[in-house]
């Protein structure tokens, strides 16, 4: 059995510099590292790639830690296996396509221009008038539920994110029996749902609807169908994974190009590039920065064993930032080729709103730089990161010139 590690990480506070470095010594030093919990992480590209490839061995059902808990449901896309995951995956697919997000990419061109009409003067914050407000309408529009409710979503994120805990298994169960937990987890949770599921009964009472909750109400697969559970569950996952990520990596994309001002003229240069500096942020700073999973049955990650029912935490950071797999990480380079990300995951639980996240933040980028001839952080403002797992800022002030 591995011994435990005293090394504990750094935090976001410097924008990811004291972490990367941190990162490159486990890399080498502690490749698979046993925390103090008992918490295996993993930290180089290819063990990530191996864990995420093999649910058999690294189950996403994260009740086998806890099974008494009800903290996690067997509904929930993100944390279930094979064969119920295929399943539930490929009636989701039916109504969540690749052609339902590209014909979404008009309307995102303008509520883009809309949100950025709304900036007046030369100061505004990018996260709460822009970043944050942008994906958050487009899935509500795509879920077919009011827009005008985008503060409830608001309120309910930022409860269940403000949840600190330092053992990775409390962070994805909490003390069930605790106020804290009670109050920032489960009750937003709770109206949420309820929320969803007077949503979800409204479409079966009125069928043949064309937005998602709709389609997702009517999909089927050889007589198969969706459960009300079901379908609050995917419809919450997207709602609250989709606009925090998307949000996270906008600020991103601002971070890293105001750090790479030569990037930032060339992109004005030439918007073809768009693409590929939206690939290079999420490659720099994943807005979800690890994955969990659990053990079924002892087994190997590089040299280390792992026994049977451990928490394994796969580091979407280090792997993105593993020189054994990228050239110079750590430098900022829209033009590298291969570019074997795994901001969106890995196998069967890659994301399936990727497609969406790379329209929102190509659209974005293009938005911003044909309004403003200079974009830069406001200079001396403050402002903080979000927990440990995520990567991404809670505001950003910036300065803009027009024309």
């Amino acid at each position: 059995m591995a011994t435990p590690t005293a090394s504990t990480p750094p935090t976001m506070a410097d924008g990811g510099r004291a972490m990367f470095a941190w990162l490159r010594e486990m890399r080498e030093t502690h490749p698979v590292r046993e925390d103090e919990y008992g918490v295996f992480h993993v930290y180089r590209h290819a063990d990530v790639l191996a864990v995420s490839a093999d649910p058999a061995v690294f189950s996403s059902d994260l009740s086998r830690l806890r099974p008494d808990s009800d903290a996690l449901s067997e509904e929930i896309l993100s944390v279930i296996d094979p064969p119920v995951h295929r399943r539930l995956r490929s009636l989701v697919s039916q109504a969540f396509t690749p052609r339902t997000v590209a014909a979404l990419e008009p309307r995102v061109v303008e509520l883009a221009g809309q949100l950025l009409d709304e900036v007046e003067g030369s100061e505004f914050d990018l996260v709460g008038d822009f970043a944050y407000p942008l994906p958050v309408i487009v899935i509500a529009e795509l879920l077919g539920v009011p827009p005008e409710d985008r503060e409830l979503f608001r309120g309910w994120s930022d409860r269940m994110l403000s949840m600190q805990v330092d053992d990775p298994v409390e962070m994805q169960f909490g003390d069930e029996s605790g106020d804290e937990y009670e109050r920032l987890v489960k009750e937003p949770l709770k109206e949420m749902h309820g929320y969803l599921q007077r949503h979800v009964e409204e479409r079966r009472a009125n069928p043949g609807g064309n937005d998602l909750l709709s389609r997702l109400v009517a999909a089927e697969l050889d007589g198969d169908r969706l459960t009300d559970r079901q379908i609050v569950e995917f419809g919450g996952l997207l709602l609250m994974a989709g606009h925090v990520s998307t949000s996270m990596l906008l600020g991103n994309t601002v971070l890293c190009l105001e750090e790479n001002r030569e990037i930032a003229a060339e992109l004005r240069r030439d918007p073809s590039l768009i693409p590929a500096v939206v690939e290079e942020v999420l490659r720099m700073r994943p807005p979800i920065t690890v994955m969990a999973r659990v053990t079924t049955r002892e087994t190997t990650i590089g040299s280390v064993t792992v026994p049977e029912g451990r928490m394994v935490m796969a580091s979407l950071l280090s792997a993105n930032h593993d020189e054994r797999h990228f050239a110079e990480p750590e430098r900022f380079d829209p033009r590298r080729s291969p570019n074997p990300q795994v901001a969106f995951g890995h196998g069967i639980h890659y994301c399936l709103g990727a497609p969406l996240a790379r329209l929102e933040g190509r659209i974005a980028l293009e938005a911003l730089l044909a309004r403003f001839s200079d974009i830069r952080i406001t200079p001396g403002a403050s402002f903080d990161y979000h927990r440990d797992g995520l990567f991404g800022v809670r505001s950003l002030p910036l300065t803009v010139r027009r024309g």
